[in-house]
């Protein structure tokens, strides 16, 4: 079992989560300043070591794919959505493996919750309607993510957005775009957010919203998690507020 530091090129080995939580632990002591404490750093160890384990997920991309089909995430798919996420969203990315695309709702600054215990807040969260979404499908298979709930369901960060514009709950607040690697650069995130659009008036919103990084210069694909600017300037959405890292943009419904 092997874990790389999140923080330089350092690789990590032991026969068990829990040593290499003790080496995390001592790792970040001998060469980092960092101020985050040890229980975070062994509940990143671990989870990043047992979603090695678990992410049994292709990481190449396929050289083209089938028809893509969007479905909401409703009870009955919860099952999928759970699939997507402990096996194909992050295969090749363990470091990330543990998002469960909670991070909207419960940012968790520089604390590190066990990942067991996202996947299980999520899953209430979805079938309290606290949190909606969208998987896309290719050939039977979930192959992608969008989190499009509304912007009252989110954390601090998105209630601050635009404070004298329309009231929170009227606005759909496209947070996160999760493709497993095969289906990357197919299109479908394209497919998701014209789901969403095109979905919006039938959940009683009145505007769509999204948060695509002001930086164009991120280190990988990955980290375009909330969709490229391009993507919204297709569709029609404007610019209405620069954050520090994030461009605000709204389209109406309709």
């Amino acid at each position: 079992m092997r874990i790389e530091c999140f923080g330089c090129d350092a690789v990590i080995e032991a026969q068990t989560t829990a040593s290499i939580a003790d080496l995390c632990v001592a790792h970040a002591k001998d060469c980092h300043d960092w101020s985050y404490s040890e229980e975070a750093l062994r509940n990143w160890a671990r989870n990043v070591a047992e979603a090695t384990e678990r992410l049994t997920g292709g990481t190449e991309r396929l050289p083209e794919i089938g028809e893509v089909t969007v479905h909401r995430v409703t009870e009955d798919r919860v099952g999928d959505w759970l699939s997507f996420f402990d096996h194909e969203a992050f295969a090749g990315n363990p470091g990330w493996a543990s998002c469960y695309c909670i991070e909207p709702h419960h940012p968790e600054g520089d604390g590190e919750r066990p990942w067991e215990e996202k996947r299980a807040l999520m899953i209430e969260r979805i079938r309290n309607h606290g949190t909606f979404g969208y998987l896309a499908y290719v050939d039977d298979r979930p192959a992608g993510w969008v989190n499009a709930s509304l912007r009252s369901d989110y954390g601090d960060f998105y209630r601050a957005v635009d404070p004298e514009g329309p009231d929170a709950p009227s606005v759909i607040g496209v947070s996160c775009f999760v493709v497993a690697p095969p289906y990357r650069k197919h299109g479908v995130a394209s497919h998701l957010l014209d789901h969403v659009i095109d979905d919006a008036a039938s959940r009683g919103a009145s505007w769509i919203e999204a948060y695509p990084h002001t930086e164009r210069n991120e280190p990988s694909a990955s980290h375009f998690f909330r969709g490229p600017r391009s993507l919204y300037d297709a569709r029609g959405f404007e610019p209405i507020q620069t954050l520090d890292r994030n461009t605000v943009m709204q389209r109406p419904v309709g």
